[in-house]
């Protein structure tokens, strides 16, 4: 009974709103339901709310997808946080993070992130955040059960601009629609999804005067010259960038000289950020002109600190690719790494070096999300479709638009602008260590390259985990997290 009133209340919610809102025409009939989880030591009451809602852009019509989590018995919803959560790819869905990290129900995997059979199951998540946070996950276009409407190309959607708008249009539609102006606001992204917190961080202000107060980004990658794309199209300084996370991880793997395998995982990534920085960048600028001495000394120091050999280092021209380290560095064992995790291997059936579709970390974790979250919105949620659910859209994947004039995407006046123009925002970088996707040092280059004044650079904080790209996939880290988070939310 109380289900039924709760979704009659919010329908004519929306019916009294939808004439003043363009985007609310054409939102379809929300599921409601009622739950309780255990969450750090306690057990809670929340309601859960699915559905889509349309929102409009230039003509461009689309339904998005979305779940909310609201913590039951708060009385005033303007002392209570709310999270707006979202993926990255692009063209990947919200559930990584909605059934990974930060909703009250996880995938049950074990403590490197396995499923512990299939098809997968849920279990509480004691590490979740809805405690200190009302928590909404968003389906960008074209993932999830989100859909470009009838007669609008789904394309519209897939490109920088268009997906920052789309995103942010929803999270104003959503505020207006449950009362939520007056609440503390936070955005929460993963990977591309950090460049989209960032963004739409930019645009609710500038737009809608909706200051957000922090921005979580898991993974972050807000400078696409940072990235290795390519043999061929990747820049000296992504290499540089990158050779702390191949010293990790072959430190994880205990290939190193005694001496630095001694050493804790902090103080040597220390020490290889310094020689990264130093000597490995002044070798790489120098480029031919590097003597024979000199080459023999740097690669044979990068051998060292990355488990691989001095001859295949100094046969990339110290430039040493992501895939040809995953294939080399436990190729005597006939193991691959992964690249979204390094501390995960798979075995090489083919004898050929490993292809993006035969990352053992995407393929161990890909499998643990796909069944639960299906059954979880038709059974627990009681949301029903015939839709598919897209976890990972590759065609928005392969037509993305990262920028207007096609160059390289770099937010970091961007973000420089946002943090100064809302002295109160607050910024968290959380970073894996095993993580090639995303590297950590990368990432601390780039918010070194974010010239704050100092009042502002008092809101950016860094906390790092001995896991990959998705950090939470990693028992001890999510718990790690979880601490992270309450000071965070906490800080004034």
């Amino acid at each position: 009974m109380k289900k039924w009133l709760s979704l009659l209340l919010a329908l004519c919610m929306l019916a009294t709103l939808s004439g003043a809102l363009a985007e609310s025409s054409g939102t379809e009939a929300l599921s409601v339901t009622h739950h309780t989880a255990q969450i750090a030591g306690q057990t809670l009451s929340y309601t859960a709310t699915t559905g889509r809602m349309m929102v409009e852009m230039e003509g461009s019509q689309a339904q998005m997808f979305f779940t909310a989590y609201t913590l039951d018995g708060v009385e005033n919803l303007d002392q209570r946080p709310i999270t707006f959560a979202f993926s990255g790819g692009p063209g990947a869905a919200s559930l990584y993070l909605h059934l990974g990290m930060l909703g009250p129900r996880r995938v049950d995997v074990n403590g490197d992130g396995a499923p512990t059979g299939l098809p997968t199951g849920l279990v509480d998540n004691p590490c979740s955040i809805l405690d200190m946070t009302d928590l909404v996950f968003i389906d960008p276009v074209g993932t999830g059960y989100s859909r470009a409407m009838k007669g609008t190309d789904p394309s519209d959607f897939w490109n920088y601009d268009a997906d920052i708008i789309s995103v942010s249009k929803f999270i104003r539609l959503y505020t207006s629609l449950y009362g939520r102006w007056g609440s503390p606001k936070y955005l929460s992204g993963e990977s591309y999804g950090t460049v989209r917190a960032v963004g739409v961080a930019d645009y609710l202000a500038t737009q809608y005067d909706l200051y957000v107060n922090g921005a979580m980004l898991i993974s972050s990658i807000n400078d696409m010259n940072t990235a290795l794309n390519g043999r061929d199209d990747s820049t000296d300084l992504s290499y540089v960038l990158t050779l702390p996370s191949y010293a990790a991880i072959a430190w994880y793997h205990g290939l190193l000289d005694e001496k630095y395998q001694s050493m804790l995982l902090e103080d040597y990534m220390t020490e290889v950020r310094e020689f990264a920085g130093g000597d490995y960048q002044h070798a790489l600028f120098k480029g031919t002109h590097l003597s024979q001495v000199e080459l023999d000394d740097i690669a044979g120091r990068i051998a060292a600190y990355i488990g691989l050999k001095k001859e295949a280092v100094i046969h990339d021209n110290l430039r040493v690719y992501v895939d040809d380290f995953c294939s080399d560095l436990l190729s005597d064992r006939e193991l691959t790494v992964g690249c979204l995790d390094g501390r995960l291997t798979g075995y090489v059936t083919d004898g050929r070096p490993i292809e993006g579709d035969a990352d053992p970390s995407s393929t161990t974790f890909g499998t643990a999300f796909g069944s639960a979250i299906n059954n979880y919105f038709a059974g627990e949620l009681g949301y029903q479709t015939d839709l598919l659910y897209v976890s990972v859209g590759q065609t928005p994947y392969s037509e993305w638009k990262y920028n207007r004039d096609n160059q390289a995407l770099d937010q970091k006046k961007l973000i420089r602008n946002t943090m100064t123009r809302n002295r109160f925002m607050k910024v968290w970088v959380l970073c894996g260590y095993y993580d090639l996707s995303t590297p950590f040092f990368a990432a601390e280059w780039v918010y070194d390259h974010v010239f704050l004044n100092p009042e502002n650079r008092e809101n950016l904080s860094f906390t790092y985990y001995p896991a990959g790209h998705m950090i939470y996939m990693h028992q001890p880290s999510l718990e790690q997290f979880r601490k992270d988070a309450e000071a965070w939310y906490n800080a004034e």
